[in-house]
């Protein structure tokens, strides 16, 4: 038992990140899944993408999956990560080592507080609290009140301060490699943080908070671990997304950025590792890919009523999610594990009121 444990939580991760590791070494092409060999520059970039939205997905899991927590307000530290250490940059002129320090700890400092503020409520009035968060921050940046975010047209990285193994369309495989370790090491956090103590009380209070406060323990305490580990992971991936992407764009601050991120989780299966990240890059990859599909000659050929529907990539995104949903109920890790309660299930269960103390106990 022990020995598939190893293999399953250790060696199995381990041995599929080393094969993603070698991946800008490949120099063949696959038809059909990619429009240029895997080495190449813009495939890399996809696959950079890919990843760094698997690990993502992963954090957001942390909420959702594992704790119970709907959050639509993700984004708003993720927008930290891309915005705070790009000003730093850019605007502030700081080291880069010193912005990502600094980034990292504002992240953390706020995931405190504003989750300090949005536990006090649960269900959906939690949710709809994080929301508000998020859009004030979706405001801030917009309006610029300081001239650091420059609205809508953005603000592009400095790349004289930025480090060079970074810089240029030649290094895209060292962006890939930066956003694989980004998933590696929350891969491992999430890991050790769900099989620690407070990571299965996490689960207890996904499954029946009340029942965990009765026991003694103090679920807000346990829930704000959560909140704070999830965001602040957020933030480091929205540093590598902006490094990824040499800049910021207001697109990280808006609310269906958060939704972005629960449908990968959904899709790929909550509260499993493996699922967040496979939901992540599948959704991920198609979103880039079906706008091809959409502007194919095959689809230009077809029907009027076919071709406009067909030739929307939220709407093939949308008919795939649904056909996720019927047949793979528990995601993509369902197929592997069965029983497995379904993201849908999770989401029900995330919006319903908290139930109160004096509520009737059901018998042991």
């Amino acid at each position: 038992m022990k020995r598939r444990q190893l293999l399953s939580d250790w060696l199995v991760p381990l041995a599929v990140f080393a094969v993603l590791a070698i991946v800008p070494e490949l120099h063949f092409s696959i038809p059909k899944l990619f429009d240029q060999p895997i080495s190449s520059p813009g495939t890399l970039q996809l696959l950079a993408a890919c990843v760094l939205f698997g690990g993502l997905a992963l954090t957001y899991d942390i909420q959702f999956g594992y704790t119970g927590l709907l959050s639509f307000g993700h984004a708003l530290y993720i927008a930290v990560g891309v915005y705070l250490s790009n000003i730093a940059i850019t605007d502030w002129h700081w080291n880069f080592w010193v912005a990502i320090l600094f980034t990292m700890g504002v992240a953390f400092v706020l995931a405190n507080v504003l989750g300090f503020v949005s536990l006090r409520v649960g269900g959906i009035a939690f949710a709809m609290v994080t929301l508000a968060f998020a859009q004030a921050g979706a405001v801030l940046a917009l309006k610029d009140p300081h001239h650091w975010t420059h609205g809508e047209e953005g603000l592009g990285a400095d790349y004289t301060r930025l480090p060079h193994v970074f810089v240029g369309i030649f290094n895209t495989k060292n962006l890939y490699w930066l956003a694989l370790g980004f998933l590696v090491v929350v891969f491992f956090t999430v890991r050790w943080a769900v099989e620690s103590s407070p990571g299965r009380v996490w689960q207890a209070i996904r499954e029946n908070e009340l029942r965990v406060e009765v026991l003694g323990m103090r679920p807000h305490l346990y829930k704000l671990q959560a909140f704070v580990l999830s965001s602040t992971l957020a933030a480091g991936g929205g540093i590598v997304y902006m490094l990824l992407y040499n800049g910021s764009t207001l697109g990280v601050t808006a609310p269906n950025f958060t939704l972005a991120l629960l449908l990968m989780v959904v899709i790929g299966g909550a509260g499993s590792r493996w699922g967040a990240v496979l939901g992540g890059i599948l959704y991920t990859y198609l979103n880039d890919r079906l706008v091809s599909v959409g502007s194919s000659s095959t689809v230009d050929g077809l029907p009027h009523a076919l071709r406009i529907p067909l030739s929307q990539p939220l709407f093939l995104l949308g008919v795939i999610f649904i056909l996720i949903v019927f047949f793979l109920p528990g995601g993509l890790a369902g197929i592997v594990v069965r029983g497995r309660p379904s993201g849908l299930r999770r989401l029900q269960e995330a919006v319903r009121p908290e139930p109160s103390l004096t509520a009737p106990q059901e018998d042991a």
